[in-house]
This record gives structure tokens, C-alpha cells and sequence, in this order.
């Protein structure tokens, strides 16, 4: 399928230009809501009404493991991790929502390690299982993850010590 006959604005090159890089910025909201990356483009490039454009994308949201409504699950290969608590970045619409749990390294679901639904959208929110926050009990030996997600977008996750800060 072709453009169709040349008019005015439809045979028009190398329009939507990007600008260089990302940059973080203050959200709309600053108090309410972390710090967004936002890139630049211009709009209407070979015209006299040329605009320059900020599009906004949450901050580590550049890629995501997307679910929809239907749901689907994520299962990762055996690893170890160090640390005393999981923390998501994450997703969710009003009826959306995360299971996280946590296997040995066979696929055999470890007691008390299943978690609540988590739902909403956060960049950094700990998983609360049925023996709470903590996994440090689990660090140190090869276990796996399953994600049971329903619309939600699961952007990262990472295990967290409380009193160090992040661990590698």
C-alpha cells in the first residue's frame, strides 16, 4: 500500500526527530509521585509550525515483562541472592495484580513463601509473603521465582539489605 497522491502533509521525511539522551526531571507532582525520564522530539519538523515536545516515562521502566487481564506466569531459572527482603518495580491497573513465589531450585514451592497480591504502581515496593518481608532465611542457596501477573507490567525486582542498602 502506498501513501497515496502527493498533498500537503503526507509525503514528509524525517519528521519526529529525537533529542539527545534521557534526562531525569521533577514529576508533575513532585511530592506525590518519584522522578520520571523524560526525552524531547520535535513535532512538524519541515513545517513553520515546528514544536519541540517532552514525553515522560517512569524512572527503570524502559523495559517490562507485560501481562494482560488474562493473566500469565514468569519463572525464572535457579539463582542465589543475598539479602533480606524483595523489592519490586512494578505496575498494576485497578484490576491487575502480582503473586510472587518463591521456589527451590527443583520448582517445589517453599513454605510460608508465597505472597499477598501486590497491585498498584511503585518503584520500589517490598513483597510481603506469608512469613513477611523477611528471606534472608532462603540467601545463600539456589532458589527460583514465580510471577503470576495479571495486567500488571513487572519491570524489575531485586533483594535488598535493610541495614546496607542494596546488595549487588
Amino acid at each position: 500500500m502506498t501513501g497515496g497522491i502527493e498533498r500537503d502533509h503526507n509525503w514528509i521525511y524525517g519528521d519526529c526527530y529525537l533529542s539527545w539522551g534521557l534526562v531525569e526531571t521533577p514529576a508533575d507532582l513532585p511530592d506525590m509521585a518519584p522522578n520520571e525520564m523524560s526525552f524531547y522530539a520535535f513535532e512538524n519538523m519541515w513545517q513553520t509550525d515546528c514544536v519541540l515536545r517532552r514525553y515522560a516515562i517512569r524512572k527503570d521502566g524502559l523495559i517490562s515483562y507485560y501481562a494482560p487481564l488474562k493473566g500469565s506466569t514468569l519463572l525464572t531459572r535457579p539463582f542465589i541472592f543475598a539479602g533480606e527482603r524483595l523489592m519490586l518495580n512494578f505496575a498494576t491497573s485497578a484490576v491487575g495484580g502480582i503473586y510472587v513465589t518463591l521456589l527451590d531450585a527443583e520448582g517445589h514451592e517453599i513454605p510460608g513463601f508465597k505472597s499477598h497480591e501486590v497491585f498498584g504502581d511503585n518503584l520500589d515496593r517490598p513483597v510481603v509473603f506469608a512469613n513477611g518481608t523477611d528471606v534472608s532465611a532462603l540467601a545463600g542457596r539456589p532458589i527460583r521465582m514465580q510471577f503470576s501477573l495479571r495486567d500488571a507490567d513487572l519491570y524489575s525486582f531485586q533483594f535488598v539489605n535493610l541495614n546496607f542498602g542494596r546488595t549487588e
